[in-house]
């Protein structure tokens, strides 16, 4: 049996970015969107400076024993009429290095983001998954998420 890694959530900072980007791109879907260059382009970095300042979204990374970035996700908290009124918290871009996965930090970085919307009064917690990543789609029910929605996408 593998063993669990233990590894500290926290805000993500700009010196980050990189390590985001690169666990971003690491597979066939996010290598066709991604750019990793040296330097990244601005665009990831402007991107971080928006996400930074707004209230309703909290990007984190994982971080191990060693200070090294292994994980990393994003949790935005929807405020909304349907339900009475409820909040929904959505997790997106969950992601854990390569060389690390399998040893329960995306169960932990998605607990926090569970526990994190509860603690905003959020309703219910959504996330999106791409129909073609089966083994994501397995992680999220054994955490108890369940097939409810068709996700649809209109790219620019």
């Amino acid at each position: 049996m593998t063993e669990i890694a233990k590894v500290t959530i926290r805000r993500a900072r700009r010196a980050d970015v990189g390590a985001i980007v690169a666990m971003l791109a690491d597979d066939p879907l996010g290598g066709a969107r991604e750019r990793i260059e040296d330097p990244l382009p601005q665009s990831y970095f402007t991107a971080f400076e928006m996400v930074e300042r707004d209230p309703n979204i909290q990007l984190v990374v994982a971080e191990d024993g060693e200070g090294a970035v292994v994980g990393c996700l994003q949790l935005c908290i929807l405020p909304g009429l349907s339900s009475q009124g409820a909040s929904r918290g959505l997790i997106e871009d969950v992601r854990v290095a390569s060389h690390c996965r399998s040893r329960g930090i995306g169960e932990q970085m998605v607990q926090w983001a569970v526990a994190e919307a509860r603690a905003n009064r959020c309703k219910l917690v959504e996330l999106l998954t791409h129909q073609t990543r089966v083994d994501a789609q397995r992680f999220y029910e054994r955490l108890g998420f369940a097939r409810s929605h068709v996700g649809m996408t209109l790219r620019f």
